[in-house]
């Protein structure tokens, strides 16, 4: 299969995949091997909307996707979840990976579609299993607690992540340039805080403990995780993905001076490594409950800051004005889409308005709500597509 990817250094501008995209034919183990790419010569087409967005381009309305736009909420990725129970098949198969993702872009046709997968698919990749219960959520048996576990954490294998590559360069012959493909990693911190708490946590107590009882571990746990993090970015890039969302999702539950200590540096090495791979690929960083951090999120370097929905759109770009005016993505309520469709309208034409005719990505503030009615996410696809800039009022 062929596709073309524009100004990267590894991939010249094309790749030719051997692997067969027909991803309805189950034949292939848990884990699958990556794609073999080729380069060959190929004209080079218009990046796709939601890149040009990414990058302040001039465009003629906001791309749209949304966080969380395959799961649960969906009937189709219900149905295959009865046939498929373990979230691990169906975040680390080829095939199941492919197939929904591409359940949103079936039903909807966003402007960007991305991975489906989790932020703690590569932990085993470089020492760290983890397993995933459906009540408690992820667990890891033996948390990190001592120096010593972290010198014993081994650099990262892509080999163990070829599914990820595989699904990458599937994707992008299936969108074939009508949408971006999306990858995405968690950052240091948010990773961190499930190595060391060994679950989802609610006070992070170990990790807020550690910051002060033993910051040289954190510290190089934390670096660790960098690295690793930024090679699979790149790893990402490479097999496929048109722009990186980098999601610190636990940020907002430190204090700005703790972020700027244990968060903010360790984002900032993952930028600065995949900007000198893949200069041209946008990077969003999100952090949910950042409203604090928006400055800061910003010098980190990243192309697109996403904004959670506490913020209004209006303030959020005064704010970042003076920290270089990156682009936004965001940030519409995701419970308004429980509402009427007057309601879905009125909230997607005043963030239009709001954050203005460049560098913006619509989106919700947070993923898809379980239980939200499959009608209403159309409904504001729809909405999106049919609104230029032109037409954006402040409701």
């Amino acid at each position: 299969m062929q596709g073309c990817i524009r100004g990267e250094r590894h991939l010249s501008s094309c790749f030719t995949v051997s692997h067969n995209c027909s991803y309805k034919l189950r034949q292939r183990p848990f884990r699958n091997t990556a794609p073999h790419i080729q380069c060959r010569a190929r004209a080079q087409t218009q990046d796709p909307l939601m890149v040009r967005a990414a990058r302040g381009e001039e465009i003629e309305r906001p791309p749209c996707w949304m966080m969380r736009q395959a799961g649960r909420y969906q009937q189709a990725y219900r149905d295959l979840a009865k046939k498929h129970p373990s979230f691990r098949e169906r975040s680390e198969t080829t095939d199941l990976i492919v197939e929904i993702s591409l359940q949103p872009w079936k039903s909807f046709k966003p402007d960007g579609v991305i991975l489906f997968s989790d932020i703690l698919t590569p932990l085993p990749a470089f020492g760290v299993p983890f397993e995933i219960d459906d009540v408690k959520g992820p667990l890891i048996a033996n948390p990190v607690r001592s120096l010593q576990q972290v010198h014993q954490l081994q650099s990262i294998d892509l080999e163990q992540l070829q599914f990820v590559g595989d699904a990458l360069a599937c994707l992008r012959q299936e969108v074939d340039g009508k949408a971006a493909v999306l990858g995405f990693v968690g950052s240091p911190w948010t990773l961190a805080t499930y190595v060391i708490e060994g679950s989802s946590s609610g006070l992070y107590k170990t990790i807020k403990t550690m910051m002060h009882s033993n910051p040289d571990l954190l510290a190089a746990l934390l670096s660790h995780l960098a690295e690793q993090i930024a090679i699979y970015s790149v790893y990402q890039i490479d097999s496929g993905a048109q722009c990186i969302q980098l999601f610190d999702s636990w940020g907002g539950q430190l204090p700005p001076q703790m972020w700027d200590k244990w968060s903010g540096p360790y984002i900032e090495r993952i930028v600065q490594h995949v900007k000198a791979e893949h200069p041209s690929v946008p990077i969003t960083l999100y952090a949910n409950g950042s409203g604090g951090l928006i400055e800061r999120l910003a010098r980190t370097g990243a192309d697109v800051i996403g904004l959670d929905w506490t913020l209004d759109m209006a303030d959020a770009r005064s704010r970042l004005q003076k920290e270089g005016n990156p682009a936004v993505q965001g940030n519409i309520d995701p419970v308004m889409l429980f509402a009427d469709q007057d309601g879905i309208a009125s909230a997607v034409h005043d963030c239009i308005a709001k954050a203005g005719p460049r560098g913006h990505i619509l989106n919700l503030g947070h993923g898809v709500l379980v239980g939200t009615p499959e009608e209403n996410v159309a409904f504001m696809f729809d909405t999106a597509k049919q609104s230029t800039y032109k037409q954006a009022v402040v409701a």
